[in-house]
């Protein structure tokens, strides 16, 4: 059978076509339970384990606070970002894994495509056998094993080649992609997202030639939006929030013949709000966010943009932590410029 080798947990198997051997342990699934702007929200995200079966027992916890888990309400935080492809998690204690060993090597020998990969599962085996699978160690640690991303490519999962190995509890292997809370927060970001804003103007049906544009965000519009992943089996736990935050708004006219406020169309978030709302008595005020057009939109509009920026950060177990690639995103709104009319007597 024509295809290509990849290592996964020790054992090469052969993929063909997006499909494979040994019972598909190449792919990974993934679910979203009710996500609800603004809520809490759970997934569960399956690593795909060498371990030569279906599914995994390994469980990634995702929570949500603020924005959409996984909705069509939001945008991913994220531009151009690559998650993690692939991480050793802890997954099976000494009697699961000698069981799933087994299931492995009898796959490998009725499957006539494997034939050329039953050694070295089966050197491998006696490996673990010499060990007797770590029995007398039940409940100090497990089995750790290579997880996969649904869409991982064989590259990321390249990356995680090596056979799955034994650690004790407590603390986490000093292996490469181990799982650590960089990777769950790589992890987390991927999940979140962020609600598509839709800044207010004033007025609100057609501006006028030479009067400012009221343009703001409400302080219910401008708040953090976090996701937490978190790992628990066994005796391990490992957790990392990432939290993208709202730092301004940019405005741009959609024309040259038009002036933004403050100067640039930078708009800061300050006492929790973006710019402020036009209210009876600040006709004569200069508003802290907006636009003044200087020439009509005759019988079309404008395009106006007004794009949110999001600084995102992350913390985890141990204190760890750190920064994440921020995002830029918003709405485009078809604002009509009209001339002052004057009643002459």
């Amino acid at each position: 059978m024509n295809g290509a080798k990849r290592a996964l947990g020790g054992a090469l198997v052969l993929a063909t076509a997006g499909a494979c051997l040994l019972g598909g342990a190449g792919s990974a699934a993934a679910r979203t339970h009710g996500p609800t702007a603004g809520s809490q929200a759970e997934a569960d995200q399956h690593g795909n384990s060498g371990g030569g079966h279906i599914s995994s027992t390994v469980h990634i916890t995702y929570t949500q606070r603020g924005g959409a888990l996984g909705g069509s309400g939001g945008r991913a935080a994220v531009a151009d970002w690559d998650p993690p492809g692939c991480w050793y998690a802890p997954e099976y204690d000494p009697e699961q894994f000698e069981e799933s060993r087994q299931r492995l090597y009898f796959a490998a020998v009725h499957d006539p495509g494997a034939n050329d990969i039953v050694r070295d599962i089966s050197s491998e085996n006696q490996g673990y056998a010499k060990d007797e699978y770590h029995k007398k160690d039940k409940g100090k640690g497990m089995y750790w094993t290579a997880q996969y991303r649904d869409d991982a490519t064989i590259e990321q999962m390249m990356e995680c080649d090596r056979p799955p190995f034994w650690a004790e509890n407590g603390t986490a292997p000093d292996v490469p992609h181990a799982i650590s809370p960089e990777i769950l927060a790589g992890l987390a970001y991927e999940r979140m997202k962020v609600p598509s804003l839709k800044a207010k103007l004033a007025p609100a049906a057609a501006s006028k030639v030479n009067l400012p544009t009221w343009v703001w965000l409400d302080k219910a519009d401008v708040e953090p939006v976090s996701v937490t992943a978190s790992l628990d089996v066994g005796g391990f736990h490992m957790e990392a929030t990432t939290t993208a935050t709202p730092t301004g708004m940019k405005v741009e006219p959609g024309t040259e013949d038009a002036h933004v406020i403050p100067g640039g169309g930078n708009c800061p978030v300050a006492d929790g709000a973006i710019g402020e709302p036009f209210a009876a008595g600040k006709a004569d005020r200069t508003p802290p966010c907006g636009v003044t057009y200087t020439r009509s939109s005759g019988q079309g509009t404008y395009r106006m943009s007004a794009a949110v920026n999001w600084e995102t950060r992350w913390t985890g177990t141990g204190g760890a932590g750190g920064d994440l690639p921020d995002g830029t995103y918003g709405q485009t709104r078809d604002v009509r410029v009209e001339e002052i009319q004057a009643v002459n007597r």
